[in-house]
């Protein structure tokens, strides 16, 4: 069943599309860095440990 209208997504995503080419590769119309950047603010990373994860946060630190 195809889904009419756009989905709803966060505020700092709005406009967002990707879609899949015929090779596998991702393209997208939102730059990479802006996408990990957000992500990174967003999400937990689960394989950190909580210690890891607070020392992270504190330090402002970016991978």
């Amino acid at each position: 069943m195809k889904q009419k209208g756009n989905p709803k997504v966060h505020e700092d995503l709005s406009g967002f599309d990707i879609k899949i080419n015929s090779f596998g590769e991702m393209e997208t119309n939102l730059d990479v860095d802006k996408l990990n950047a957000f992500l990174d603010s967003t999400v937990t990373d689960k394989k950190l440990t909580e210690d890891q994860l607070a020392e992270k946060l504190d330090s402002g630190e970016e991978e």
